[in-house]
């Protein structure tokens, strides 16, 4: 099934169970205009929803995953950039999982919906950025907080305060994405990942989502009580299936 949300923003059944969103404002390199955030929001309204989606891929139609916000939209003062804010920090609460499959420059607001995403895979043409104090402006989605934790605070610093792009390498070197992949076969990589993930017990994938996501959020013994008590509401819900394929873990 294909749904066509608008020119800003397609979506797709890429396989059973897996969403593609593609950004698709490659002449403004996928930067997000007021067209394009109603189209992400719906887009994230139907993925959310459905339970026929259990995994969304997010990329960008080349030659860029996402340039931020269209500045010609947003730069003004009195606009609406608190809508994006919105926008970008929901990406984390979606409930399912969604990969940020990335093939090209990932850039300020772009970086954070990618960091929103539960994890990057970047190809070799992928370059990063926070160039949040390049145009004066600090950041009100998550860049501050979820980059640190991606990358650590040094990494962070040097990249939220020289504003200097960071390669591909060097993403994979300071773990701000799982895997390099070479030019177009990023996105095949990322579905592939996703179709395996919906394959699994979507509650099940809710669950374990939940530990990782509340478990970073806190300290070490917090998380390992949230993990102790997500295990007894999965028991109380009757337990665990294991497959007979599956290895004791």
């Amino acid at each position: 099934m294909n749904l066509e949300l608008d020119n800003a923003l397609l979506a797709e059944e890429a396989d059973e169970g897996v969403l593609l969103l593609t950004m698709n404002r490659p002449a403004q390199r996928n930067a997000i205009d007021i067209p394009m955030l109603d189209a992400m929001n719906a887009a994230f309204d139907a993925f959310a929803q459905n339970d026929r989606w259990r995994v969304g891929v997010l990329t960008g139609a080349k030659p860029a995953f996402c340039a931020g916000l269209d500045l010609k939209t947003f730069s003004a003062p009195d606009a609406p950039r608190h809508t994006v804010t919105a926008l970008i920090r929901r990406v984390p609460h979606l409930g399912k999982p969604i990969i940020a499959a990335v093939d090209g420059a990932a850039y300020t607001g772009g970086l954070e919906l990618a960091l929103g995403c539960d994890f990057i895979l970047a190809s070799e043409d992928a370059r990063f950025a926070d160039t949040h104090a390049k145009i004066g402006a600090l950041s009100g989605s998550g860049m501050g907080s979820r980059l640190p934790h991606a990358v650590g605070a040094r990494f962070a610093r040097q990249m939220m305060l020289s504003c200097q792009p960071i390669d591909a390498a060097t993403a994979l070197r300071v773990g701000l994405v799982n895997e390099l992949l070479p030019a177009g076969e990023v996105l095949p990589r990322a579905l592939e990942i996703a179709k395996a993930i919906a394959a699994h017990d979507p509650e099940l994938l809710r669950m374990a989502k939940s530990v990782i996501d509340r478990g970073t959020e806190t300290t070490l013994a917090e998380a390992l009580a949230i993990e102790t008590e997500t295990l007894r509401k999965c028991k109380a819900m009757g337990g665990m299936t294991w497959s007979s394929a599956a290895s004791a873990g």
